[in-house]
């Protein structure tokens, strides 16, 4: 029998799928610009659903300084440069912020989405499925203390869950209670506490060290393994290399090919992370009413999950592989904010 996925796993590969299939329909949407595909000159720098949840959602017409945005986001770092020079919002002198007309439009497209798609799923896994996850997740929400962002913060140094201004509950901005919203707060509340007081971050952990071992893996399999970008993976590697928890040296095997190996620190780090899993896993059980919250996550695993991944023939998922796994936490960077860090 398999051994069941930590419960930060689940959430993570569910919020993942959503945001995938969200991101996928807003591409199909909206004319915009990528590398792979011009589109229309009238459109922004094409960018990941969070950018929407994490700051867009909150930029008025008339204007909102950087301090108000901070505050009613719950995220200290703002994704402000990327934004500004993909064409969403322009800042002001006075650090007042403001959407384009690419960004008013890039938001009339946004703001239905995550009833389209939640309304999808209701579809394909059974509205009463849907229903039990989003209670459980609701119920658990409401027992956090500390107001959280609508979605996981690009990752700090390290890819450390980014900082967030850790308000009290109701100091940030409302949202609509959106399924990814939920997922998020959760998992972002499970993030901080695994990242307190400990040497690597979640995302690391669950989706690199996971997967190494000693005798070796070679790097060029790490993204099919992992369900992560190259260039996440690519900053991973380097944190753990010069923190002396793996080796990457060329294979023996294969000519141009590295491999990627554990030390014996690394093996150590492997071993405590998934010990530390489930010591939070069975400290939140005792601290929360989870509500079935693992048997609903549970629900979703499998081929449904990954239905809903398929691109538009036209978008720039499509002219890659088709992803085998899901990552086991979102690897959030500053590359438009794709869960998977592409």
């Amino acid at each position: 029998m398999a051994t069941p996925l930590p419960v930060s796993s689940l959430l993570s590969q569910v919020l993942v799928a959503f945001t995938i299939e969200f991101d996928n329909e807003f591409e199909h949407q909206t004319p915009h610009r990528t590398t792979r595909f011009a589109g229309s000159r009238m459109g922004p720098w094409l960018v990941s659903m969070v950018m929407y949840s994490n700051l867009m959602r909150c930029v008025r017409e008339e204007g909102v300084t950087v301090a108000e945005l901070q505050n009613l986001t719950g995220i200290k770092k703002l994704s402000l440069a990327g934004m500004e020079r993909w064409g969403y919002i322009v800042v002001d002198r006075d650090r007042v912020v403001r959407p384009t007309a690419k960004g008013r439009m890039a938001l009339e497209v946004w703001r239905p989405l995550f009833g389209v798609i939640e309304k999808r799923w209701s579809e394909r896994f059974g509205k009463t499925e849907i229903g039990r996850l989003r209670e459980s997740l609701s119920a658990l929400v409401s027992q956090i203390d500390v107001a959280l962002p609508e979605y996981l913060p690009v990752v700090g140094y390290g890819l450390f869950a980014g900082p967030v201004t850790g308000v009290p509950a109701g100091g940030v901005a409302p949202g609509a209670g959106n399924l990814p919203a939920l997922l998020s707060k959760v998992l972002l509340a499970f993030t901080l506490d695994f990242e307190r007081q400990w040497d690597l971050s979640l995302a690391i952990s669950a989706n690199v060290l996971r997967i190494l071992s000693e005798a070796g893996v070679r790097v060029r399999d790490l993204p099919r393994l992992s369900g992560v970008s190259k260039e996440a993976i690519q900053t991973s590697l380097g944190y753990l290399e010069k923190r002396r928890y793996v080796t990457v040296e060329p294979d023996p095997a294969a000519s141009r090919t590295k491999l990627v190996r554990l030390t014996p620190k690394g093996r150590e780090a492997r071993d405590a992370y998934r010990a530390r899993l489930g010591i939070i896993e069975e400290r939140w059980l005792a601290r929360y009413n989870m509500g079935g919250l693992r048997e609903s996550l549970e629900g979703l695993a499998g081929p449904l999950l990954f239905r809903g991944l398929e691109p538009p023939p036209e978008g720039w998922r499509a002219s890659g592989a088709k992803p085998e796994v899901l990552p086991h936490h979102p690897m959030v960077l500053h590359r438009g904010g794709f869960p998977d860090g592409s």
